[in-house]
């Protein structure tokens, strides 16, 4: 975990794109049903080819956001409801669930969706949201 560039090139992308995917593809090899029981929710979330590339290409844009990956089985566990909202039908990833879950674990989003074929619910992406801006004060001069 040590060897996970901070910045924000290209390059530095693409190399936590792959380690998102690779820690993925041996998390499946450990559970292979691809479910976990969610105790908020008392029904399994499970991650499907979806859950994988979303979230690599949204947690590999900062270094706390792909950190947060390798404490997947943890996250879908004990991760909290505390918001819902439609599926944006107009998106191409979201058009699949009927609404969206917005659940929370510490500083750790996790957001899943309700799919419309078979109710499943399914891991859709997992971040830590960056606010840089959102305790600065505003001044008159401003």
């Amino acid at each position: 975990m040590n060897d996970i560039p901070t910045g924000h090139t290209k390059e530095e992308i693409k190399v936590r794109e792959k380690i998102i995917k690779d820690f993925y593809a041996q998390w499946i090899s450990r559970h292979p049903e691809k479910k976990i029981w969610n105790k908020s929710l008392n029904a399994f979330i499970h991650v499907k080819f979806l859950s994988i590339n979303e979230t690599y290409e949204k947690a590999s844009r900062n270094i706390e956001s792909t950190q947060a990956i390798f404490r997947l089985t943890e996250i879908l566990e004990c991760a909290v409801l505390v918001g819902e909202q439609p599926a944006k039908r107009n998106n191409r990833n979201q058009k699949q669930f009927e609404k969206i879950l917005l659940m929370q674990y510490g500083k750790i989003k996790l957001t899943v969706g309700l799919q419309r074929s078979n109710q499943d619910l399914v891991q859709y992406c997992i971040t830590v949201p960056q606010h840089p801006n959102k305790n600065k004060a505003i001044t008159s001069e401003e």
